[in-house]
């Protein structure tokens, strides 16, 4: 009886012919080159309009300061006086306010923001944690004004009667503290300016110090508390290092905030042109709230020409932060290498 013979006669031959078309890689897809060069044309044209806009604004201030750098050229930094009725200016005031206010907010709300960073990444309890979080954050979407209004009417009598009175009354025959505590303790002043802004900038410093505490390994931490390290030697010698450059960028950009801030201050500060005393208690002034009571009022000439001069120093003095925070993070960056 003769064999059956197979009905392909090269079964394996045949599999192999399917199985070529799928083991064959995909066609390489070629870059279009019109493509490219519109990319890099948009990427370009957005960083030169940038820097477009910011000599813009700078050519634009110098223009409308003109007349009052004319007249007074950099003496109107140290000059005391702004008296609009006799056609007098100087920015000495205003620029005082400015700094002590900012000056006041990062020395309260950069260890508060630390510690709120601390407790939310290395001691609260889970169920606590994420809801104090968005709190906090929260805080950040309240409107400058309001935070102004609670400053005048509910929180100055606060500090009155339980701040200010009591600290002339322990130190007002000291000869240093007297005179930063002399003054009508009446809740506006520099003090109360610089307190709103430490609540203002809070919830962006904490923000900015939990989300960069939380980027460090968890292995890190977890080594240096088996070696015995508390929670304050495992964020001192192992987060801060680690994180460095993200907390310095927080603390900057709270001090940013400070710095450009106007209604808030503009209900507490007091709006004070005259600078008699260094005390804390004292009405002043700012900048920022010089521009917003006195710009839609002035006139054209000198009067309006100092207030740009302000807004141009203004300009000036963020400016000089950011560099100086830019070259901080560099000479930070840079010692990285050299830590055994």
């Amino acid at each position: 009886m003769a064999a059956t013979l197979p009905a392909t006669p090269y079964p394996d031959k045949q599999k192999m012919q399917r199985s070529e078309p799928r083991d064959r890689p995909p066609p390489i897809r070629r870059a279009s080159a019109w493509a490219d060069k519109l990319f890099s044309l948009l990427a370009h044209s957005a960083a030169v309009l940038t820097l477009g806009l910011l000599f813009g604004i700078i050519v634009s201030l110098v223009i409308g300061a003109w007349p009052s750098i004319s007249a007074y050229g950099l003496s109107f930094l140290w000059r005391s006086e702004w008296d609009p009725v006799q056609d007098e200016y100087g920015g000495l005031v205003m620029i005082y306010g400015t700094v002590m206010t900012s000056f006041i907010a990062l020395l309260i709300a950069v260890p508060v923001s630390f510690g709120i960073a601390l407790f939310l990444t290395e001691l609260s309890p889970a169920w606590l944690k994420r809801p104090l979080g968005t709190a906090i954050e929260l805080l950040a979407a309240v409107p400058s004004i309001v935070y102004g209004m609670w400053g005048l009417l509910v929180f100055s009598p606060i500090l009155s009667t339980y701040v200010q009175q009591p600290l002339q009354n322990a130190f007002g025959d000291v000869p240093v503290l007297g005179a930063l505590f002399s003054g009508p303790p009446v809740g506006i002043g520099i003090l109360s300016a610089g307190i709103i802004l430490a609540i203002m900038v809070i919830p962006f410093i904490a923000s900015v110090m939990r989300d960069v505490f939380e980027v460090t390994p968890p292995m890190l931490k977890e080594s240096a508390y088996a070696l015995g390290s508390t929670t304050w030697e495992v964020v001192y010698q192992v987060v801060l290092p680690y994180t460095k450059t993200g907390v310095v960028g927080g603390i900057m950009l709270g001090l940013g905030r400070a710095l450009g801030e106007t209604m808030a201050v503009t209900f507490v500060i007091g709006n004070f042109n005259q600078l008699d005393s260094l005390s804390l208690f004292q009405a002043a002034n700012s900048i920022t709230s010089a521009l917003a009571n006195e710009f839609a009022e002035a006139g054209e000439g000198l009067h309006q020409a100092s207030l740009i001069y302000l807004g141009l120093v203004l300009f000036f003095i963020t400016f000089v932060v950011l560099a100086c925070s830019k070259l901080l993070l560099m000479q930070l960056q840079k010692g990285e290498g050299t830590r055994a």
